[in-house]
């Protein structure tokens, strides 16, 4: 199996300082993903925002309620402008994730840039057709709204 590139734009209508705040801080994936991933960091991060060679270590049911074991570490990172984090160990041959935030007139532009890639050759190039492309989908997705709704919430209590 090729090693797969999806990719997702949000304009986020807030600061680039409160943007980058939240999604430097890991502990907040939580609130971005998805309840039926059953999504568990492992790592304690309270108060801790993210570094360069950060590893986080998450539980994570992507499927029929089976719980992985997930590891990624922070492999760049620019402040303000992106991180990129990559899998150490877990559910693919290939994780690479980049975030890139631009600021742009209203707000932030942010992107999203994802290399995937699925493990155990022919089975997991149909596993990849049949269900892991659409739940990454799935998850990018609900990522949106809910990101649409954390900062239009932020945007109602400051205004």
């Amino acid at each position: 199996m090729n090693v797969k590139r999806k990719s997702w734009k949000q304009f986020i209508p807030r600061p680039l300082d409160e943007v980058w705040e939240f999604f430097s801080r890991p502990e907040n994936l939580n609130a971005i993903t998805p309840a039926d991933m059953s999504f568990e960091i492992i790592t304690d991060l309270k108060d801790v925002t993210m570094y360069q060679g950060m590893l986080i270590q998450y539980k994570v049911s992507p499927f029929l309620g089976i719980k992985l074991n997930w590891v990624t570490e922070i492999t760049h990172l620019k402040e303000g402008e992106y991180f990129i984090d990559e899998q150490r160990f877990g559910p693919y041959a290939l994780w690479h994730h980049q975030h890139h935030f631009e600021v742009i007139d209203g707000g932030v532009m942010m992107e999203d840039i994802l290399h995937y890639k699925v493990p155990y050759g022919p089975i997991g190039s149909i596993a990849d057709a049949v269900y892991v492309g659409q739940k990454i989908e799935s998850i990018f997705e609900y990522r949106k709204t809910a990101v649409d709704q954390l900062f239009a919430e932020q945007t109602a209590v400051l205004s």
